[in-house]
């Protein structure tokens, strides 16, 4: 899938949520879920094995991170209403994260981009449709790095 073609999907699904209105919130409401995705792939893969994220990490309260609600799988997923109280609940943890000026800069990018987003969509089950399509994007992605680098490998 295309970078174009995953936005129109994702785009074409948050058409149809009654909270969202415009391309406007439609570009805030995708940038705060690429965000936690993206962010949530770089704690656990790179930033872990730095000798300085110990006693640092996790920037995003654990509860919060994608990979623990949003990349679980559907059989084990929380329903739609409760994953709604849940984004309501992350909003306020994540907006209201305390920093100084010791903590550290991932820290204070979290509460910063959460400090200036909303969750506009009012539908659970289209959220998870949204999800659905990150998550499929993210794994497409992986799948094509990993067969760029078998490729590379042989050479």
């Amino acid at each position: 899938m295309t970078l174009t073609n995953f936005v129109k999907s994702v785009q074409d699904i948050m058409r149809m949520d009654a909270g969202v209105d415009g391309d406007a919130q439609r570009i805030s409401q995708l940038t705060w879920m690429l965000f936690l995705k993206i962010f949530d792939t770089k704690e656990q893969e790179e930033w872990s094995i730095e000798d300085d994220y110990e006693g640092k990490g996790p920037f995003v309260p654990e509860k919060y991170q994608w990979g623990n609600w949003a990349g679980i799988r559907k059989a084990e997923r929380m329903s739609s209403d409760e994953l709604m109280e849940f984004i309501e609940e992350m909003f306020k943890v994540l907006k209201a994260m305390t920093v100084d000026q010791h903590t550290d800069r991932r820290k204070v990018l979290v509460r910063d981009v959460f400090e200036d987003s909303n969750n506009y969509m009012k539908s659970g089950v289209l959220l998870w449709q949204v999800i659905d399509k990150i998550n499929g994007l993210i794994l497409e992605i992986m799948m094509k790095d990993m067969h760029s680098m078998i490729f590379m490998k042989q050479f």
